[in-house]
């Protein structure tokens, strides 16, 4: 009788389920925050990093994780304001995943954070789907993509904690009706909070601010 060799195939979710708890469970020891930035391309997402660095550099300590496909000009942009970052590349993936995050983590000095961002690839939609051990996610969602993203897109908007929604300055600009993307936010969650900011030139962050102050309280 041959032997015949059986192929088995494991839960790939499943295995990044236990890598994210591994980060849970370090970042719970550190008592550091992790929040997980998703939004898309050109969303803005580093910018409000690099706010956060010329207004809270004095209150807060943290560090980037910066997340792309390919190239390190992200971490670059970030390094320049003395903000320590590392870039995590995925080599093609639209996403990160939570092994990735949590070597880059343990590399960090956490006992002297209070918190790690994590910018992760450019996408509305697999980024939302992994589980990296982040303690919330945040929906960064610009102007300049239209007011039916929550819509189009509910479970990002769903699973995040906060929305972030960037480039106000630009509304003289465009026939963008905000009320219009806060109920279609409202309908997918209605319980969320959302921050309407132009980060740029530094106006409407301060609740923003203080809302990641908060988390970084209560940890």
């Amino acid at each position: 009788m041959n032997e015949k060799t059986i192929k088995v195939y494991k839960d790939l979710m499943g295995a990044n389920a236990e890598w994210a708890q591994k980060t849970r469970d370090l970042l719970k020891k550190k008592k550091v925050v992790m929040l997980n930035l998703i939004g898309s391309p050109g969303s803005g997402k580093t910018v409000l990093l690099e706010r956060l660095a010329k207004d809270c550099s004095d209150s807060l300590s943290f560090s980037v994780l910066e997340g792309d496909v390919e190239t390190t000009k992200d971490a670059e942009r970030l390094q320049k304001l003395d903000i320590l970052a590392s870039q995590l590349l995925t080599g093609g993936a639209c996403h990160l995943e939570a092994k990735l995050v949590h070597y880059a983590l343990k590399d960090l000095p956490l006992d002297e954070l209070d918190i790690v961002f994590v910018e992760n690839v450019g996408n509305l939609v697999c980024p939302a789907e992994f589980d990296i051990g982040e303690e919330a996610k945040i929906a960064v969602l610009s102007v300049t993509e239209g007011e039916e993203k929550p819509s189009k897109y509910p479970l990002l908007f769903n699973e995040a904690s906060a929305v972030v929604l960037t480039k106000t300055d630009l509304l003289p600009h465009l026939n963008y009706k905000i009320g219009v993307c806060m109920e279609a936010i409202k309908d997918v969650n209605g319980s969320i909070p959302v921050f309407q900011v132009d980060a740029l030139n530094g106006n409407g962050v301060e609740q923003w601010h203080e809302w990641i102050k908060e988390r970084v309280r209560a940890c």
